[in-house]
């Protein structure tokens, strides 16, 4: 475990904004959110050296960070790809074709749900709720939500934005 706490390394950006998110709350346990989002933002995920690492900075316990990291399924527990395509399974998304738009993206896109293609580029994982209903079936790719999603609508965007190399 000694090896792991050591291989972890944060950009210098990034360790004076978890220093300062440390400041910013009565309890360092409130920092918990900001701090795991920016080692996402930087690595990708969130992997045990991480937790270790920032175990040892805010001296909150790793069974702490571990019970926020588990509740919140905005942090990737494993590496995701380039392009990682999160698709809404909850009702409404449901009901207007999710489980298909699944099933083709994971075909087109050469990968199996909740794993990352061959070539790095795509990880295609189910979620419960995106809570944009109303757009349904949504998708979130990285950060951006896109909604009102179809087979073909969503395989262009995403091939567009491979090619583009945006994101």
């Amino acid at each position: 475990m000694k090896a792991e706490k050591q291989s972890f390394s944060l950009s210098k950006e990034r360790q004076e904004i978890i220093k300062k998110e440390m400041t910013r709350y009565e309890t360092k346990l409130s920092c918990l959110i900001p701090c795991l989002w920016q080692i996402q933002k930087e690595k990708g995920w969130i992997s045990k050296s991480a937790v270790s690492w920032l175990s040892e900075i805010t001296q909150i316990p790793e069974s702490h960070i571990y019970e926020v990291l588990m509740f919140y399924t905005m942090f990737n527990k494993k590496p995701v790809g380039k392009f990682h395509v999160q698709v809404c399974s909850n009702v409404s998304c449901a009901l207007n074709g999710s489980r298909e738009l699944i099933a083709e993206l994971c075909e087109k896109l050469n990968v199996k749900e909740g794993e990352t293609s061959s070539c790095g580029n795509w990880t295609v994982s189910k979620v419960e709720c995106l809570g944009a209903c109303d757009e349904a079936p949504v998708i979130q790719l990285n950060d951006s939500y896109l909604g009102k999603m179809k087979k073909e609508s969503a395989l262009s965007i995403l091939k567009s934005k491979l090619n583009a190399g945006t994101f």
